[in-house]
């Protein structure tokens, strides 16, 4: 098992760029294993985890629903905003600066072999880094993601998640606001649950954070949860 992860920022970048890129890793990647497999062979295979910033933009899940989008076309170029369909699972998110939108596309035979415990397992990287601050947060019973007070009417959500995965190589991944601007989730029905809040770091703290300080615990709260070897 190949324990080696390559860490790339993106930076702030086109969504569509982003997919593309994410694509072409996840494809050769399932490649080698179909490789490996058909000939015999035990070449390694890759891990990536991405982090990156896109600008405004809203994804729909394959499992969404179109009307979770509160904006026809003119209200989203209005926005500045655009939209995909894409084929993670979850229904509609946002996306934009000031939220950490992290990929990774490991191949989790490298792993673990268990899709609920690998979103499980990026969930508790994201409540640790909020736990660093100062911030209580944890799941919120049914659903993927990091909720602030879950257990209560104040129930607000932080980070969203939606994945695909296929030969156990994943991509997409997980939102999470840190000095996001929430006025863009009140044109969506954020992943189809109407009735909850959604927040950010900046919200509970009063305060703009340090993306790189908060990019760099995250990141090394997913190394030790993973056990990567990072490089």
């Amino acid at each position: 098992m190949n324990k080696e992860v390559k860490f790339i920022d993106w930076g702030l970048t086109d969504y569509q760029k982003a997919w593309d890129k994410q694509e072409q890793i996840f494809e050769q990647t399932v490649a080698l294993k179909v490789k490996n497999r058909t000939e015999n062979t035990q070449e390694p295979t890759p891990n990536y985890l991405v982090f990156c910033e896109h600008p405004h933009v809203y994804t729909l899940g394959k499992s969404g629903h179109l009307e979770n989008l509160l904006l026809d076309d003119q209200g989203l170029k209005e926005k500045e905003a655009t939209y995909y369909k894409i084929n993670r699972g979850g229904d509609i998110t946002y996306h934009g600066p000031g939220q950490i939108v992290g990929y990774p596309i490991l191949d989790l035979d490298n792993f673990f072999t268990d899709i609920h415990l690998y979103l499980r397992t990026l969930e508790e990287a994201i409540i640790l880094t909020l736990a660093d601050y100062g911030i209580a947060a944890g799941r919120y019973e049914g659903y993927t993601g990091v909720w602030l007070d879950a257990d209560n009417e104040k129930a607000r959500k932080i980070c969203a998640m939606g994945v695909r995965c296929s030969r156990w190589v994943t991509m997409h991944g997980f939102a999470f606001n840190v000095n996001t601007d929430l006025d863009y989730f009140k044109n969506i029905v954020p992943c189809g649950i109407d009735d909850k809040d959604v927040t950010s770091m900046q919200r509970e703290l009063g305060m703009v954070l340090d993306m790189d300080e908060v990019k760099e615990k995250l990141k090394n709260h997913i190394a030790k949860l993973f056990g990567m070897q990072l490089k």
